[in-house]
Order: structure tokens, then sequence, then C-alpha cells
């Protein structure tokens, strides 16, 4: 389990990577920079939760089943906080509307809040 939390932190963080660099050149270009804004911050949760996988992937005192929860909570969390900011940064762009979805980003920064609240109570449970 630790192999695939570590590998997906590297994936997730080298999408990170090629994002903001099409954000901060190709993108620059054509979105309002209250839309590029938005993409960035996207861009940076997206970038946090690899590192917070990379973090849980090299933890040995929580037990697999909680990381196998946390890391089903980051993966959602972020393909819906950031996925969803993605797509209603760039409908612009685009030509579609995603404003349909836009009841997504609070549910994926809930999914992310719960993961990093259940890191931290595995870990206060797992020192006494």
């Amino acid at each position: 389990m630790n192999k695939k939390i570590t590998a997906t932190a590297a994936f997730i963080g080298l999408v990170a990577i090629i994002l903001g660099a099409f954000g901060a050149h190709a993108l620059k270009k054509v979105l309002t920079p209250e839309q590029l804004i938005s993409f960035e911050t996207g861009v940076r949760y997206q970038m946090y939760q690899a590192f917070f996988l990379f973090f849980l992937g090299t933890q040995k005192d929580i037990l697999e089943k909680t990381k196998k929860t946390i890391f089903t909570l980051i993966l959602s969390g972020t393909l819906f906080f950031s996925g969803s900011i993605y797509l209603l940064s760039t409908t612009g762009i685009t030509g579609v509307s995603f404003k349909s979805i836009g009841f997504i980003t609070p549910i994926g920064g809930l999914l992310l809040i719960l993961a990093w609240g259940m890191l931290g109570y595995s870990i206060l449970k797992t020192r006494k």
C-alpha cells in the first residue's frame, strides 16, 4: 500500500506541476485574472495533497485500513476540489458551462478536511 500511495503522490505532484506551468504560460493569455487565480488555487491544493500522500506513504504507525481510507478520501477530494476548479475556471475557453458541477467543489473540500482530520486522529491515537 505504501508504494501505491507514494507513486500516486508522485503522479499527482507531476500533474500539478504540468498544470501549473500550463496555467502560468498558456492560460495566462486567455483567462481573466480571477479565473487564473482560481486555476492556481486548484493547482496549489493538488500539490498540497501530493505532499500529504507522500507523508502518508512513509508512515509506519498508521493502520493499513486507515491509510486506505485516507488515500481514498484524498484522491476523491482532490478530483472533486481541484478538478472542478479547473473546469469552472476554464469555462471561458472551453465554451462549456460547468456551473452545474459547482456544488462538487465544497464536497471535495470536505473530503480533504476529513482526510486531514483522520490523519491527525490516527497519529494521536497511535502515540499513546
